[in-house]
Order: C-alpha cells, then sequence, then structure tokens
C-alpha cells in the first residue's frame, strides 16, 4: 500500500529539520522534497536570513529536490499569499498530498495555515505539536541535531545569542521567560549537521549586523569569501561585530 507524498515547509532550522526525522522515522509519509520561501532580491531564506548556498547544501546532503517560493522585499501579506498559492497548486499536481510543519504550540499559526490550505488538495502535517518545548530541545540534541543562531529577536532575546550553537550550554543561558525552540520568534536556527546528512555542512560566521530591529549572524560555507554584511534586509544595517568565530561543523565520526 503507498503511503501519501508530502514535502517540508523547510526554514533550514531546527524544528522543520526534526519533524522531517520524525516524518521519515514513521514512515507514515514519502517526502519527496523541501518547501522554502526565498526573499529573492537578496538570495536568502526567508526570516531566518540565511544564504541560499547553505539551504542549497542542506538540499543536497538530505537528497531532495527543492521548491523555491520566491518572494520581493518588502513583501505584503497578499503577495506571499498569491506566492504560496501557486506553489501548492504545482505541489498538488505534482501528486503531493501533504506538507510538513515544525510548529509546536501557536495555535493562531496554525490555524492559519489550516485555513489558507483548505481547498487546496493538500493538507498540513503537525507532527510535533504540543509537545514540551524544553524536552524536545534536549531530544534534538540527543539524536544528533545541530545547529547555529542566525537570528535574535532583541526585544525577546540579548543579541548575544545571535551566532552560538544550540547546544545545552545555549539552553542553560536562556532567561526563563524564552521558550527553549524559540517558538515565540525570540530567536532562529540554521542546521548544520542531521542524522541523515551523512556529513555535517562545514560553516563558519561572519558579520552579525543589526537590522529592522532584529540581530542576524550571517553564516557561510568554510572556504567562501568573508566576513561580510548580510543583505536580508534594508540598506540601514548596524554591525554589531565583524569576525569569524571558527568553524562550526565537522565531518560525523
Amino acid at each position: 500500500m503507498s503511503v501519501p507524498r508530502a514535502v517540508v515547509a523547510w526554514s533550514t532550522g531546527k524544528d522543520a529539520a526534526f519533524a522531517l526525522e520524525e516524518v521519515r522515522g514513521s514512515g507514515s509519509y514519502e517526502i519527496v522534497g523541501l518547501l522554502t520561501t526565498v526573499t529573492e532580491p537578496y538570495a536568502r531564506v526567508s526570516m531566518h536570513g540565511v544564504r541560499t548556498e547553505l539551504l542549497e547544501l542542506q538540499a543536497e546532503r538530505l537528497g531532495f529536490p527543492l521548491h523555491r517560493v520566491p518572494i520581493p522585499a518588502p513583501c505584503p501579506n497578499s503577495v506571499y499569499e498569491a506566492a504560496m498559492a501557486e506553489a501548492l497548486g504545482q505541489l498538488r499536481a505534482d501528486g503531493v498530498n501533504h506538507v510538513i510543519f515544525g510548529d509546536l504550540f501557536l495555535v493562531d499559526v496554525r490555524r492559519y495555515r489550516e485555513d489558507r490550505m483548505a481547498g487546496t488538495g493538500v493538507a498540513p502535517v503537525f507532527p510535533l505539536w504540543g509537545r514540551s518545548t524544553l524536552d524536545l530541545a534536549r531530544e534534538m540534541l540527543t539524536r544528533g541535531l545541530r545547529a547555529t543562531v542566525s537570528c535574535v529577536d532583541p526585544r525577546r532575546l540579548s543579541a548575544s545569542f545571535a551566532g552560538r550553537d544550540f547546544d545545552e550550554r545555549f539552553l542553560a543561558d536562556l532567561p526563563p521567560d524564552v521558550d527553549p525552540c524559540g517558538e515565540n520568534g525570540e530567536f532562529h536556527t540554521f542546521v548544520y549537521d542531521l542524522p541523515a546528512f551523512g556529513t555535517a555542512i562545514k560553516i563558519r560566521r561572519g558579520s552579525v549586523v543589526e537590522r529592522d530591529g532584529f540581530v542576524f549572524a550571517d553564516l557561510l560555507p568554510d572556504g567562501s569569501p568573508g566576513p561580510t554584511v548580510p543583505q536580508d534586509g534594508p540598506t540601514h544595517s548596524r554591525v554589531v561585530e565583524n569576525g569569524a568565530m571558527g568553524t562550526m561543523g565537522s565531518r560525523r565520526k
């Protein structure tokens, strides 16, 4: 008996990656691709500010095709919804029945996805929904997920957390009012190692900048030129820190 075909809503971060791990482990769906929103003028993954070169390395490690949803900058919600509707229509035509999301507990976000996808023939799936986020964060680490913080909302979390590895020390240092998985938007991550990758993606940190109210750590493939200032936002940027923080992501032993 065949299983439903699905793509993962892929942000390059830990929640999407762990949702993929859970679904692949269950065998409930056949994963056939990654669906990612890209801010086209800057060649960056939307919200996370991750370079598309790193997104492509993740897809290469996983062996999945990328389904990019290009959006402008700035992007009105109506434009985003139209672009996503077009992408869902194409996926449905290709035989995809579901999109896997890494949402954890925000009811309004889940309801929005369900409402926008109603009637498309493509249904949302939330394999991590309702789990303790502290337990989930620790399970991610125990099972070999490795990630670096690419974006911080400094209204919720100190800018000093940008560029740090998502690890036990990071979790211990979080203020008590910050969700361990950053589900309220406190921080976003880039996954550089996952059991399914086979080998880790070697990255290093370039400049850390503040722009449009957020702090971004520019993550670069190891060996690429840098440090540089990320270009996924308004031109009014303030460099918080320049330099590299060594190489993050070694070959899996």
